[in-house]
């Protein structure tokens, strides 16, 4: 009989699959490593076996503790196999970009859940990194296998990724793609395959923009599992030969062309690493062989990426071939900037010469210079709000915009339906227009009357 002991058995050995579609017109060839085929669907379930052997033979993990680990999902799903299998209990602190499915899968293998805000600094107590030690002080035997920090991750990759890529291309690999998170895959098989090559593979990351990998400050964005907004102890910032920026557009765009394409139903970060080896292979030679690894399944992503309606409200696609959103945006002319804003440090009496020299009523308030995300809008300023507090006497010009601003306006995409802006502008002064996932306008009433009369 062919049979395996354990769904552990399971993890590892996963396929090389041969890119056709995406890759029309370009020499070299390209291989995707799909580790979807671990039993826990995604590239994590390597690095949970590894963490958690080694923290019961040392004595941090004893019989019946608790596991408790900030996760975007798929290391809590490798982590949850485990457990069941050993007897354990998990917490797993999520961001709440995080899709509702992959919480729902945590909670289906028997694990609680902690949500906890994205847009607050790694410092913050609200952050998912504070939470999640917050929660190991206070849970009995409790134990926190932080793979943003821990060894045995990039070790995992060392010893098993590194040496199947190796093997299942009988050592032609010429490129090594992938996406940088917690910087264990990159740093582990990026480390073996130069040892085993003498320095002749070259190793490429693929980074959200606006992640420090490449360059960026940690500020947000949609793309979920990868990026940071910190430098991880596990990363090793020798390997990597290259690192590549890739915006969210591209990223979600891949994705659902490689669902389309190549039947391969992956997440927006298997997009994006494959975004970044095709900018490799567009300088590599024929004989080049590039292998990309796609870390997970597109399950946990049924509502978002693969959702036109969600895709839609964040820009990255129009939902009707009525009259959109984006049109009205484009016609509006004048001198009035892109992107009407104020941060939270300036004065009202700035807003109000803000708002007096653009001829505008709202505005968005700010953390960041443009381009911004969505997730950095902290608030609002109004024309009649301030005119009636000045008033009043309850606001001074001296005073910080942060003092009086109200909540944020309500966005809406530029792929979204002008019936669409008109309903939703029952209810609000004005909407921020989001293009490609980023703010890149307001609307209001006034608008929408300009472009119906135009």
């Amino acid at each position: 009989m062919d049979y395996v002991d354990s769904l552990l058995d399971l993890v590892g050995n996963t396929p090389l699959v041969r890119l056709r579609s995406v890759t029309a017109g370009l020499a070299p060839t390209v291989l995707a490593k799909v580790e979807y085929f671990n039993p826990g669907g995604s590239v994590k379930d390597r690095i949970a076996t590894r963490m958690i052997d080694t923290a019961e033979r040392t004595g941090l993990l004893k019989p019946g503790g608790t596991i408790v680990e900030p996760t975007s999902g798929n290391t809590g799903v490798g982590l949850a196999l485990v457990a069941q299998q050993r007897g354990y209990q998990c917490v797993f602190v999520v961001p709440d970009k995080v899709s509702t499915d992959k919480i729902n899968t945590l909670r289906a293998y028997g694990a609680e859940v902690v949500v906890c805000p994205t847009a607050v600094a790694p410092e913050d107590p609200r952050s998912y990194y504070q939470t999640s030690d917050r929660l190991v002080r206070e849970t009995p035997g409790a134990w926190k296998p932080d793979q943003y920090s821990n060894p045995d991750n990039p070790r995992s990759h060392y010893e098993t990724t590194g040496p199947e890529l190796w093997r299942q291309t009988d050592g032609r690999i010429t490129h090594f793609v992938c996406g940088m998170g917690t910087g264990g895959t990159i740093s582990g098989v990026g480390r073996y395959l130069k040892e085993v090559s003498d320095g002749a593979v070259r190793i490429i990351g693929a980074d959200p923009e606006g992640s420090v990998y490449s360059g960026g400050t940690g500020r947000p964005y949609l793309v979920e599992g990868v990026g940071e907004d910190f430098w991880p102890s596990t990363y090793d910032p020798d390997i990597a030969d290259e690192v590549l920026a890739i915006s969210d557009a591209d990223s979600f765009s891949m994705t659902r062309r490689l669902a389309r394409e190549e039947g391969l139903l992956v997440g927006g970060s298997c997009g994006m690493a494959v975004v970044g080896a095709l900018r490799t292979a567009e300088k590599a030679a024929a004989e080049d062989v590039i292998v990309v690894l796609l870390p997970d399944s597109g399950r946990g992503y049924l509502s978002k990426i693969f959702n036109d309606e969600w895709m839609a409200d964040y820009g990255f696609i129009s939902a009707s071939t009525a009259a959109t959103v984006g049109e009205v945006l484009a016609a509006k002319s004048g001198p009035t900037p892109e992107f009407v804003h104020m941060h939270p440090n300036e004065t009202v009496r700035e807003a109000i010469d803000v708002i007096r020299e653009y001829g505008v009523s709202q505005m968005p308030v700010v953390r960041a210079e443009p381009p911004v995300m969505a997730a950095e809008i902290v608030g609002s300023v109004g024309e009649r709000d301030l005119l009636d507090k000045l008033f009043a006497g309850t606001a001074s010009l001296a005073d910080r915009v942060e003092q009086h601003m109200a909540a944020p306006l309500p966005i809406i995409g530029s792929g979204e339906s002008v019936a669409q802006a008109v309903h939703e502008l029952e209810h609000a002064g004005a909407l921020v227009v989001l293009v490609d996932g980023r703010p890149r306008g307001v609307i209001t009433r006034q608008d929408l009357l300009g472009y119906l009369a135009g």
